[in-house]
């Protein structure tokens, strides 16, 4: 066999020599925006939710504004609502957060011995089901049986939604994947800061001639230049070398990039877009010296479109009270 037959049989060693610093990690794991339709608990007889209502809970978690602008609104609502003895501020106020974020909402009827109904109280929507039973809703609990309510003793406020009857959905759905987006761009770049993996480059030696030893230390000084104490300088000297034995090659940097603001721009954007509300009244500086308008009027079409229909709903209510006992709402002052 000819010395030709052998240099191509024989594999070859390569000197190249490659590490990394890490493996990717997922920042989420679960959708909840996936809709699966309405199924029935066997057991106890009740409706799950097409939406995990923990999940939308969870879900106020993931940004600023997506997490506070509920919080707002609900404000907004209690600040023209005359509280009474049929409805208290507070559980109005949870009510209505309920029914924003859970696009649902559960009251409790308090009622006399003669069946009239006195009052409200809030119930927490995040375990409230409705039964297989017409008109009929249980609590659930966890490690026990569900607390069962009588048919009529509790009033469901829910959002349309044209899938199924028996829940209501949020309005934003539409605008999930943006809040987690923005959620991803946020981690992302904390876990970077983090971990201290700012150097973004290809360290490329070429007929450096560098011993084992020298490799290993200068292997350990890179990684060293990871977490606590980063961005440091080092120095190499490389007797006998060229001027271009040793390059850095940029691959990606993220700190010399403008991904992270475009994205968390344009995802809070569409944040405040699914919420329906003005970037003048969601704590935003505006980018330019004209700013964002007249506060007074972009605060009375706000109350027009947004928080009057929301005092509707709760009217609703005044259906199983008498009279002398129906829910109030003030009227917003309006400067001239």
């Amino acid at each position: 066999m000819s010395d030709l037959d052998n240099a191509t049989n024989t594999p070859q060693q390569s000197d190249i020599q490659t590490f990394s610093f890490g493996e990717p990690e997922s920042v989420l794991g679960n959708n909840i925006a996936d809709y699966l339709g309405i199924f029935a608990h066997d057991e106890h007889s009740y409706y799950e939710t097409p939406v995990s209502q923990a999940g939308l809970i969870k879900l106020t978690r993931a940004n600023a504004h997506h997490g506070t602008i509920p919080f707002f609104k609900r404000n907004l609502f209690r600040k023209f609502f005359v509280p009474s003895k049929a409805l208290s501020a507070e559980h109005a106020g949870n009510a209505c957060y309920d029914f924003m974020v859970l696009g649902q909402c559960y009251l409790q009827r308090v009622q006399n011995r003669y069946g009239h109904t006195l009052g409200f109280t809030h119930l927490p929507g995040i375990n409230m089901r409705r039964m297989k039973a017409d008109n009929q809703y249980c609590r659930l609990r966890a490690g026990k049986d569900p607390i069962i309510f009588k048919p009529g003793e509790v009033v469901h406020l829910k959002e349309y939604d044209p899938n199924q009857e028996i829940y209501g959905t949020p309005q934003y759905m539409g605008g999930i994947q943006s809040v987690l987006l923005n959620e991803d761009a946020t981690l992302f770049r904390r876990r970077y800061y983090r971990n201290g993996a700012h150097m973004g480059y290809i360290f490329y030696t070429a007929d450096a001639k560098l011993s084992p030893e020298d490799e290993a230390l200068l292997k350990e000084k890179v990684k060293s230049s990871k977490g606590v104490g980063n961005f440091r300088s080092m120095f190499l000297n490389i007797p006998g070398g060229r001027p271009d034995s040793v390059k850095i090659i940029p691959v990606g940097d993220i700190a010399t990039k403008d991904e992270f603001q475009r994205i968390k721009d344009i995802s809070r954007n569409d944040i405040l877009s699914m919420w329906r509300m003005p970037a003048a009244l969601a704590g935003i500086m505006p980018e330019n010296t004209g700013g964002f308008g007249d506060i007074q009027k972009i605060s009375q079409v706000h109350f027009e479109n947004e928080v009057a229909p929301l005092q509707d709903v709760f009217k609703q209510l005044n259906e199983y009270l008498p009279r002398s006992k129906w829910l109030t709402f003030t009227e917003p002052k309006i400067s001239e």
